[in-house]
């Protein structure tokens, strides 16, 4: 197919292609070209001729052909300089990054190494301030222990004086209390045979006075017996019969009660008659005598012997 230009358009025409083909050619190379197109790319266009329209638009296909593919040889061109700037730079941070591990590292190791040797210092200096310590503790534990033995001694020497003295002073206090037990028993013992001599004289006095006694009951016992027989008036219904009557006298010997008896009726009525006719019964003066007889029980048998 054939397109048939007016002539007014073909030089126009041709000069607008040749400058847009210009424009795109530098405009691509201007990017970024390898070394080979560092020299400005020349551009003639000739005027002078006037080509047909067929050999334009097979001039422009070609161009444009040649245009696309310098663009995608620059684009890949590129593509492989910004990867490989990418892995240069990457390549790059990695080392950086290794380097400043490394660095890191080091310094962390340097400051391991010198708080370990500041550690190790602080223990050596302790370690030393503690044998000062211990030594000091040493010398100091040396001098409290000789001052102690010393102390120890000069008690155990005092206390030999205090023993010996105290056993000189309980021997001499032993000796005096030992004395005085001695003179103590004596003296005791004389006391004791005293009050033994003084309780057998008692109880002698006592025996004679309790005989003196019991004599004087029976004598009285006996005088009393026989005034109630003086007033008692009794028959031979009573022979061998008796009576026991409880009889309570005054000191005077007046007669304060008799009771009823026990024994035989009628001798105890006509007993108690007789007693209560007496009216006063003989009496010791005598006290001792009196108390064992101000209540007196007798037994009374009118026919008895």
């Amino acid at each position: 197919m054939k397109f048939n230009w007016p002539a007014e358009m073909t030089q126009p025409l041709l000069l607008s292609l040749a400058l847009h083909a210009a424009i795109v050619v530098v405009l691509v190379t201007g990017l970024s070209l390898p070394s080979s197109f560092d020299k400005p790319l020349a551009v003639q266009v000739n005027l002078t001729e006037q080509p047909t329209l067929d050999e334009i638009v097979q001039a422009v296909t070609v161009d444009q052909a040649a245009v696309d593919q310098q663009i995608q040889r620059i684009q890949q061109q590129q593509r492989d300089k910004e990867a490989a700037e990418a892995k240069r730079v990457a390549d790059l941070e990695r080392r950086a990054e290794e380097a400043r591990k490394q660095r890191e590292a080091e310094q962390k190791k340097q400051r391991e190494l010198a708080a370990q040797q500041e550690r190790e210092r602080q223990q050596l200096d302790k370690q030393r301030a503690d044998a000062a310590a211990k030594q000091a503790a040493a010398e100091k534990a040396a001098a409290d222990a000789e001052a102690k033995r010393k102390r120890e001694e000069e008690a155990a020497r005092k206390a030999e004086e205090a023993r010996k003295k105290q056993e000189a002073e309980a021997k001499r206090l032993a000796e005096e209390q030992k004395k005085r037990e001695e003179e103590a028993r004596q003296k005791a013992e004389r006391e004791r045979q005293l009050q033994q001599q003084l309780a057998e004289e008692a109880r002698q006095r006592d025996r004679a006075r309790a005989q003196q006694v019991e004599g004087e009951v029976a004598k009285y016992s006996a005088l009393i017996r026989q005034t109630i027989q003086r007033n008692w008036n009794i028959d031979e219904s009573m022979r061998g019969k008796e009576c026991e009557l409880e009889i309570r006298v005054a000191a005077s010997g007046f007669v304060i009660s008799v009771d009823s008896g026990r024994g035989d009726a009628l001798v105890c009525q006509t007993a108690r008659a007789a007693v209560l006719k007496a009216g006063t019964l003989p009496v010791s003066p005598d006290p001792d005598v009196f108390k064992k007889m101000s209540t007196i029980k007798i037994r009374m048998a009118p026919y008895q012997n």
